[in-house]
Protein backbone atom coordinates (compact mmCIF):
# COMPACT_ATOMS: atom_id res chain seq x y z
CA UNK A 1 0.00 0.00 0.00
CA UNK A 2 1.54 3.42 -0.50
CA UNK A 3 1.98 6.04 1.50
CA UNK A 4 0.22 8.31 -0.16
CA UNK A 5 -3.44 8.08 -1.00
CA UNK A 6 -5.78 10.53 -3.08
CA UNK A 7 -8.79 11.74 -1.61
CA UNK A 8 -10.40 14.00 -4.19
CA UNK A 9 -10.74 14.73 -7.81
CA UNK A 10 -12.00 18.01 -9.09
CA UNK A 11 -12.26 20.21 -12.18
CA UNK A 12 -10.28 23.21 -11.69
CA UNK A 13 -10.08 26.15 -14.39
CA UNK A 14 -7.63 28.67 -14.17
CA UNK A 15 -6.35 31.35 -16.05
CA UNK A 16 -4.11 29.15 -17.86
CA UNK A 17 -6.59 26.35 -18.85
CA UNK A 18 -8.48 23.69 -17.03
CA UNK A 19 -6.84 21.04 -14.82
CA UNK A 20 -8.28 17.95 -12.98
CA UNK A 21 -7.22 18.83 -9.60
CA UNK A 22 -5.90 15.37 -7.48
CA UNK A 23 -5.74 15.81 -3.63
CA UNK A 24 -3.15 13.53 -2.21
CA UNK A 25 -2.78 13.27 1.06
CA UNK A 26 0.61 11.92 2.55
CA UNK A 27 -0.23 9.27 5.12
CA UNK A 28 3.16 9.68 7.08
CA UNK A 29 3.55 13.51 7.91
CA UNK A 30 -0.26 14.04 7.38
CA UNK A 31 1.08 16.77 4.58
CA UNK A 32 -1.63 17.64 1.80
CA UNK A 33 0.04 17.63 -2.03
CA UNK A 34 -2.10 18.56 -5.49
CA UNK A 35 -1.42 17.25 -9.05
CA UNK A 36 -2.97 19.30 -11.80
CA UNK A 37 -3.61 16.74 -14.93
CA UNK A 38 -3.70 17.80 -17.65
CA UNK A 39 -4.66 14.82 -20.92
CA UNK A 40 -4.05 11.30 -20.62
CA UNK A 41 -1.16 11.24 -18.62
CA UNK A 42 -1.14 6.80 -18.04
CA UNK A 43 -0.78 5.91 -21.60
CA UNK A 44 3.30 4.98 -20.94
CA UNK A 45 3.93 8.30 -22.94
CA UNK A 46 6.89 10.06 -21.12
CA UNK A 47 4.68 12.59 -19.66
CA UNK A 48 5.61 16.79 -19.50
CA UNK A 49 5.64 17.47 -15.66
CA UNK A 50 6.64 19.91 -12.77
CA UNK A 51 7.31 18.77 -9.40
CA UNK A 52 7.11 22.43 -7.64
CA UNK A 53 7.92 23.13 -4.00
CA UNK A 54 5.31 25.02 -2.26
CA UNK A 55 6.75 29.00 -2.33
CA UNK A 56 4.00 30.99 -0.53
CA UNK A 57 6.19 34.24 -0.90
CA UNK A 58 6.97 33.55 -4.82
CA UNK A 59 3.65 31.69 -5.73
CA UNK A 60 0.75 34.04 -3.93
CA UNK A 61 2.21 37.33 -2.83
CA UNK A 62 4.34 37.64 -6.06
CA UNK A 63 7.92 38.49 -4.34
CA UNK A 64 11.12 38.53 -7.13
CA UNK A 65 13.58 37.29 -3.93
CA UNK A 66 13.13 33.99 -6.28
CA UNK A 67 11.69 32.44 -9.81
CA UNK A 68 9.16 30.51 -8.46
CA UNK A 69 5.82 32.32 -9.58
CA UNK A 70 7.36 32.81 -12.78
CA UNK A 71 8.84 29.16 -13.05
CA UNK A 72 4.75 28.18 -11.68
CA UNK A 73 3.50 29.99 -14.41
CA UNK A 74 5.53 29.08 -17.42
CA UNK A 75 5.34 25.50 -16.53
CA UNK A 76 1.62 25.38 -16.36
CA UNK A 77 1.73 27.25 -19.32
CA UNK A 78 3.39 24.79 -21.25
CA UNK A 79 1.32 21.71 -19.86
CA UNK A 80 -1.67 23.72 -21.03
CA UNK A 81 0.41 24.44 -24.74
CA UNK A 82 0.69 20.90 -25.00
CA UNK A 83 -2.51 19.31 -23.79
CA UNK A 84 -1.05 16.66 -21.69
CA UNK A 85 0.94 16.89 -18.46
CA UNK A 86 1.33 17.22 -14.86
CA UNK A 87 1.81 20.24 -12.64
CA UNK A 88 2.63 18.45 -9.36
CA UNK A 89 2.37 20.92 -6.14
CA UNK A 90 4.15 19.57 -2.88
CA UNK A 91 3.70 21.07 0.15
CA UNK A 92 7.71 21.68 1.27
CA UNK A 93 7.91 25.25 1.69
CA UNK A 94 11.57 26.76 1.84
CA UNK A 95 13.05 23.64 0.29
CA UNK A 96 11.62 21.76 3.59
CA UNK A 97 12.59 24.40 6.12
CA UNK A 98 8.75 25.72 6.59
CA UNK A 99 7.63 29.36 6.31
CA UNK A 100 8.83 30.90 9.19
CA UNK A 101 12.21 29.56 8.99
CA UNK A 102 12.41 30.75 5.13
CA UNK A 103 11.72 33.99 6.52
CA UNK A 104 14.26 34.17 8.96
CA UNK A 105 16.57 32.98 6.24
CA UNK A 106 15.81 36.01 4.28
CA UNK A 107 16.85 37.93 7.36
CA UNK A 108 20.14 36.03 7.17
CA UNK A 109 20.60 36.83 3.29
CA UNK A 110 20.19 40.41 4.64
CA UNK A 111 22.67 40.75 6.53
CA UNK A 112 25.16 39.10 3.84
CA UNK A 113 25.24 35.52 4.08
CA UNK A 114 23.94 33.32 0.94
CA UNK A 115 20.63 30.78 0.76
CA UNK A 116 23.12 28.23 1.80
CA UNK A 117 24.63 29.80 4.63
CA UNK A 118 21.58 31.01 5.88
CA UNK A 119 20.04 27.36 6.20
CA UNK A 120 23.02 25.88 7.42
CA UNK A 121 23.01 28.55 10.11
CA UNK A 122 19.14 27.99 11.06
CA UNK A 123 20.61 24.37 11.79
CA UNK A 124 19.01 23.18 8.12
CA UNK A 125 21.09 20.83 4.96
CA UNK A 126 20.82 23.48 1.92
CA UNK A 127 17.63 21.49 1.04
CA UNK A 128 15.78 19.26 3.10
CA UNK A 129 12.97 18.08 0.39
CA UNK A 130 12.58 14.52 -0.18
CA UNK A 131 11.08 13.56 -3.17
CA UNK A 132 9.08 10.23 -1.74
CA UNK A 133 5.98 11.52 -1.87
CA UNK A 134 6.03 13.42 -4.98
CA UNK A 135 7.38 10.38 -6.73
CA UNK A 136 4.76 7.72 -5.52
CA UNK A 137 1.84 10.28 -6.55
CA UNK A 138 3.19 10.09 -10.01
CA UNK A 139 3.15 6.62 -9.48
CA UNK A 140 -0.15 6.41 -8.48
CA UNK A 141 -1.33 8.18 -11.69
CA UNK A 142 0.31 5.73 -13.62
CA UNK A 143 3.28 7.92 -14.50
CA UNK A 144 6.76 6.01 -15.35
CA UNK A 145 8.56 8.11 -17.40
CA UNK A 146 8.77 12.49 -17.16
CA UNK A 147 9.97 15.00 -19.69
CA UNK A 148 11.05 17.31 -15.83
CA UNK A 149 10.75 20.58 -15.99
CA UNK A 150 13.73 21.91 -13.91
CA UNK A 151 16.94 22.92 -13.36
CA UNK A 152 17.87 21.28 -10.72
CA UNK A 153 20.37 18.18 -10.43
CA UNK A 154 18.90 17.09 -7.00
CA UNK A 155 15.69 16.77 -7.97
CA UNK A 156 16.59 14.55 -10.94
CA UNK A 157 18.61 12.35 -9.06
CA UNK A 158 15.73 12.14 -5.68
CA UNK A 159 13.06 10.99 -8.67
CA UNK A 160 15.07 8.70 -10.19
CA UNK A 161 16.01 6.84 -7.01
CA UNK A 162 12.20 5.92 -6.58
CA UNK A 163 11.38 4.31 -9.83
CA UNK A 164 10.86 6.76 -12.35
CA UNK A 165 12.93 7.79 -15.12
CA UNK A 166 13.90 10.75 -16.23
CA UNK A 167 13.91 10.71 -19.99
CA UNK A 168 14.51 14.43 -20.92
CA UNK A 169 15.15 17.64 -18.55
CA UNK A 170 13.52 20.83 -19.91
CA UNK A 171 15.01 23.65 -18.71
CA UNK A 172 13.32 26.20 -16.87
CA UNK A 173 15.55 29.30 -16.63
CA UNK A 174 13.85 33.00 -15.93
CA UNK A 175 15.77 36.20 -16.08
CA UNK A 176 17.12 37.27 -13.19
CA UNK A 177 16.07 40.56 -11.15
CA UNK A 178 18.09 42.94 -8.87
CA UNK A 179 16.28 41.44 -5.99
CA UNK A 180 17.45 37.60 -6.64
CA UNK A 181 20.49 37.65 -8.82
CA UNK A 182 22.48 36.29 -5.63
CA UNK A 183 20.17 34.05 -4.93
CA UNK A 184 20.12 32.63 -8.38
CA UNK A 185 23.79 32.86 -9.08
CA UNK A 186 24.19 31.22 -5.33
CA UNK A 187 22.12 27.96 -6.65
CA UNK A 188 23.51 27.26 -9.68
CA UNK A 189 27.21 27.78 -7.76
CA UNK A 190 26.61 25.94 -4.83
CA UNK A 191 23.60 24.05 -5.40
CA UNK A 192 24.64 22.56 -9.17
CA UNK A 193 21.73 23.99 -10.74
CA UNK A 194 21.83 24.03 -14.59
CA UNK A 195 21.67 27.14 -15.26
CA UNK A 196 23.77 29.32 -17.51
CA UNK A 197 24.21 33.01 -15.21
CA UNK A 198 27.11 34.76 -14.82
CA UNK A 199 28.46 34.21 -11.64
Amino acid sequence: MSDVVCEVIAQLPTKYGTFEAHGYVDQRSGEHHVALVKGDIADGEPVLCRVHSECLTGDTFGSIRCDCGEQRSRAMRQIEKEGRGVFLYMRQEGRGIGLINKLKAYVLQEQGMDTVEANLALGFKDDERDYSAGAMILQDLGIKKLRLMTNNPTKIDGLNEYGLEIVERVPIQMPINPFDKYYMQTKQKKMGHMTTYEV
